[in-house]
């Protein structure tokens, strides 16, 4: 849906930011984060309740969602290129995001913030500044509970972005939790990885969680998700982008890989493939988030 939307609107006096946001999508695997691009979070002081990567019973989730009651504010000056809310004309058909605005910034990024208080969506300007009030968070749409899901897609790349490669990342004080790690061999059976197994090709699951402030948090993805075999590296998951590729959406794992694939073993990921040999393997996974916080686990493996 939203590959399509408006045209792109030029805005000279934030050009030299946007230049600094697609820097930073090019490159975003070797900056630091925490840097400062311009951009800020569409409401501040809430509770993140699904973040970028989070596995969704299979399925990515594209975005990051707040629990909120609040306003919503524009991340950064931009042109109005959609709204919807139930009594307009666009369309009679009910949308899973709710009540929901597009704003285009130039350069072919383009924000979204979805699942508003549906009788706020109405009568805005055809360009917002930086923090102007778009809504009020609301339960409109597939949502449970009061909150917006605010969402980055770059048009030119064809991608969804993860706002906190972009934005100065929330506060966060905890390491990922690696919660289990399993291997899956080609007839599908699963092994802990705490008992001696058979040679022959496996792919290695894993379960992460992290919070940012206290263990009662909703679980949230981690940022990157590392794994490797006698201390070679087999696999390099990271939460940056989702691109769609010939009709299939992709994420990258040491290349493009289906999204279906990575996301299979809900709430897990499979974050490698090896195949392994008699004798002792190492297998090693860390879990990092967005503002560096890590976990490792090691597990040695007699092979038969």
């Amino acid at each position: 849906m939203y590959m399509s939307i408006g045209s792109k609107a030029a805005h000279a006096q934030s050009a030299g930011k946007k230049l600094l946001v697609l820097l930073t999508l090019e490159f975003a695997g070797s900056l630091l984060p925490g840097l400062v691009y311009g951009i800020d979070w569409p409401a501040q002081a809430v509770t993140v309740s699904a973040n970028f990567g989070v596995n969704d019973q299979g399925n990515p989730t594209m975005g990051v969602s707040f629990a909120s009651e609040g306003s919503v504010g524009a991340a950064d000056t931009g042109e109005l290129i959609f709204s919807y809310y139930s009594t307009n004309t666009a369309s009679r058909l009910p949308s899973p995001l709710g009540a929901w605005i597009a704003l285009d910034h130039g350069e072919g990024l383009i924000s979204i913030y979805s699942r508003l208080e549906d009788t706020q969506v109405q009568d805005l300007p055809q360009t917002l500044e930086q923090g102007m009030a778009l809504g009020i968070a609301g339960r409109s749409g597939w949502s449970e509970q009061r909150g917006f899901h605010f969402s980055l897609f770059d048009r030119k790349e064809r991608c969804w972005v993860n706002p906190s490669m972009i934005i100065t990342p929330l506060p966060d004080t905890r390491p990922p939790t690696i919660q289990s790690v399993t291997l899956r061999n080609e007839e599908g059976r699963i092994i802990e990885p705490n008992q001696s197994i058979p040679q022959g090709r496996y792919r290695i699951c894993v379960t992460v969680a992290d919070t940012r402030i206290g263990p009662n948090e909703s679980p949230l993805a981690p940022h990157r998700i590392l794994c490797t075999v006698n201390g070679s590296e087999i696999g390099a998951l990271t939460f940056e982008t989702y691109s769609a590729r010939d009709g299939v959406l992709m994420v990258y794992r040491n290349g493009l890989v289906p999204v279906k694939q990575v996301y299979a073993p809900a709430p897990g990921f499979e974050v490698g493939e090896v195949w392994v040999t008699r004798g002792q393997v190492s297998l090693e996974i860390i879990a990092q988030d967005i503002t560096g916080n890590s976990q490792s686990a090691v597990y040695r493996l007699p092979v038969e």
